[in-house]
């Protein structure tokens, strides 16, 4: 039996709450009660709206399993949602410092922070 790699901390449970809320501000622009700088956000993203709030939502379920490989495929893919928006969009200041591109992007930068200090305290956890 794997032994998890952390405890519960509070860290963890912020983590996981930055994860649900980002899931939720992802169904809010999607059934439009957060606006993002599009006239219809639909038509750039569709259902690839429901499918980034679904992976958020068991995102932040996964990391309470404690596993130091899901966090870092956690770190890999949330970077890479982080990247693409910015590529993306980096000429379109109406959605990039839209209500939506905010609400959703400041979460996802903690996120990422607080996973990169949940594998950083494993691994010095482990090393001591």
């Amino acid at each position: 039996m794997k032994t998890k790699i952390y405890k519960n901390t509070k860290l963890t449970w912020i983590a996981v709450g930055l994860a649900f809320f980002t899931s939720i501000a992802y169904v809010l622009i999607a059934l439009r009660a957060l606006p993002i700088g599009l006239s219809d956000p639909s038509a750039e993203g569709g259902i690839i709206i429901f499918i980034a709030a679904g992976c958020y939502l068991l995102g932040g379920l996964l990391i309470l399993l404690q596993r130091k490989w899901l966090l870092i495929i956690g770190i890999l893919i949330n970077a890479l949602v982080i990247l693409f928006f910015f590529n993306m969009y980096q000429a379109r200041s109406e959605v990039m410092f839209s209500t939506g591109g905010l609400i959703t992007k400041i979460p996802q930068i903690l996120l990422e922070v607080t996973l990169i200090i949940l594998v950083v305290k494993s691994w010095l956890t482990k090393n001591n």
